[in-house]
């Protein structure tokens, strides 16, 4: 989920990579607890809905990516579908954090490996998914491509990410709970001083959902589209590879 209040903007992207790495490594244990407990449990239900937009029925016996895969949990929502007969590889540049996943399906491979150099042949995977990692990329320009280099044409990418909602009397609520309260908790079970001051910032500093779209579009993605979920808390986007890339 990343820096001190103020010192994100500072970090250039070397730094960020680092200080990245080193959150993950430490909140690994309580990762998966934190994020259902300060979700409501809601990170289920939206994972879900982006296997959904995955549109991975076209090719059920086909390869595909978790990016930022952290505990697995994104691409163990994929296998877990009925009639779902292919392979998940979850690529992620935490070791602790894939560590953490292994077991929790044999339809899931882990990749330790940065999303801004992925160890994949182009065109290799039939869709690719994001859950909650994209806005932690050192340069999310350079992940987009690399997302859209081992992707076929026609293969669709889905990026599940947190926004901020625009509907005031929601997001006044919001921004209590995301400002105060989360931080309070995340501080107290993960014993990490700075990791839940980091998600309102980095939540706060990532494009917002008609800028993504934009930049999904100028990587390579056809039919860019998005929908916000549960008010604006959540935004599900999805594209298509396009073959004029």
């Amino acid at each position: 989920m990343l820096a001190t209040e103020g010192k994100l903007p500072s970090l250039s992207g070397a730094e960020k990579r680092r200080y990245v790495r080193g959150m993950f490594t430490a909140i690994a244990p309580r990762y998966d607890f934190l994020n259902h407990l300060l979700s409501l449990n809601f990170d289920r239900r939206w994972r879900q809905q982006a296997v959904q937009e995955l549109g991975w029925e076209r090719a059920p016996k086909g390869r595909y990516l978790d990016l930022c895969a952290g505990t697995l949990d994104l691409g163990v929502a994929l296998a877990a579908q009925p009639g779902f007969r292919g392979r998940v590889v979850g690529a992620d540049f935490v070791q602790p954090m894939l560590a953490l996943g292994r077991g929790k399906s044999s339809g899931v491979t882990a990749v330790n490996a940065d999303v801004l150099e992925l160890p994949f042949a182009a065109c290799a995977f039939d869709g690719a998914m994001v859950g909650f990692g994209v806005r932690n990329l050192a340069d999310l320009d350079a992940g987009l491509a690399e997302a859209a280099r081992v992707l076929k044409t026609g293969a669709r990418l889905v990026i599940l990410e947190l926004t901020t909602p625009t509907w005031w009397p929601l997001r006044g609520l919001y921004f209590l709970y995301f400002r105060h309260i989360l931080p309070a908790i995340g501080r107290l079970v993960s014993r990490h001083s700075t990791a839940y001051q980091y998600l309102p910032d980095s939540v706060l500093m990532f494009p917002k959902p008609e800028e993504l779209v934009v930049r999904l579009e100028d990587h390579g993605f056809a039919d860019v589209s998005y929908r916000l979920l549960w008010g604006g808390i959540c935004a599900l986007h999805w594209g298509t590879r396009d073959a004029a890339r």
